[in-house]
């Protein structure tokens, strides 16, 4: 090993011991961002998370698009994020057995469902979207929607607090049933709702399409800056 790569790795051994040292034995003056050189946003931010689920069908579609614009704002703040687009996989419907109940998560494995709810519960902010399928939301997002629902109706309080932001996108019609579907969720789980200039709603058919939409791009960008908003003011 080089003397150049030795005294890199040496000095960043130094550094994380002099936060561990700060933090477990209280020394004042001790700071990790100056430390281990996180900007300001980054270390006051750090420890929130922001979870998106896409419920298209349609992997890195016009809903991905539009997800992406509302965590690309929450980015900019500093806020860790993760895109989970659920396109590919088949989410069960609840079997209503109610053998979650103090378990706090859904009893069956044969999915992925038990690994997103597990990340579900340990976002500070959870952004559900949705292309319109029938005036609603996708078969695979209303399954989730619904286990999730009793999951924490049998174990209370797991999403209270929490911060939700609704997406729905459209060709045409239907799409104020899927904002109200997702909407719905948050507010029976005792969550704080963010909204926009607008309903948050893009229109746009084909790959691409809803990006022209203005109105709906700029809304969009501005749900993310008021979530980024309510996280600051709940950290």
């Amino acid at each position: 090993m080089s003397d150049e790569k030795s005294m890199t790795r040496r000095e960043a051994l130094k550094k994380m011991g002099v936060v561990a040292a700060g933090i477990g034995l209280g020394i004042g003056g001790v700071n990790a961002a100056d430390v281990l050189g996180l900007s300001e946003k980054e270390e006051k931010h750090r420890k929130m998370k922001v979870l998106a689920i896409n419920g298209s069908s349609r992997k890195d579609g016009n809903t991905a698009d539009m997800l992406n614009l509302v965590l690309g704002e929450l980015e900019k703040e500093g806020y860790e994020t993760e895109h989970i687009q659920l396109a590919g996989n088949t989410i069960n419907p609840c079997k209503a057995c109610f053998a979650c109940a103090g378990k706090k998560n859904c009893v069956f494995s044969d999915d992925i469902f038990q690994e997103l709810y597990r990340k579900m519960t340990e976002a500070d902010a959870i952004i559900l979207g949705s292309s319109t399928y029938s005036a609603d939301v996708s078969s695979t997002l209303k399954a989730v929607i619904e286990r999730a629902s009793v999951v924490s109706d049998t174990n209370p309080g797991m999403f209270r607090h929490k911060i939700g932001g609704a997406v729905a996108v459209a060709r045409r019609a239907g799409v104020m049933n899927t904002i109200d579907t997702i909407n719905h969720f948050f507010l029976n789980k005792e969550m704080f709702v963010a909204g926009s200039t607008y309903w948050n709603i893009v229109y746009g058919r084909l790959p691409g399409e809803a990006m022209k939409d203005e109105e709906g791009v700029a809304n969009m960008k501005n749900l993310g800056q008021n979530i980024a908003w309510i996280l600051n003011k709940i950290k």
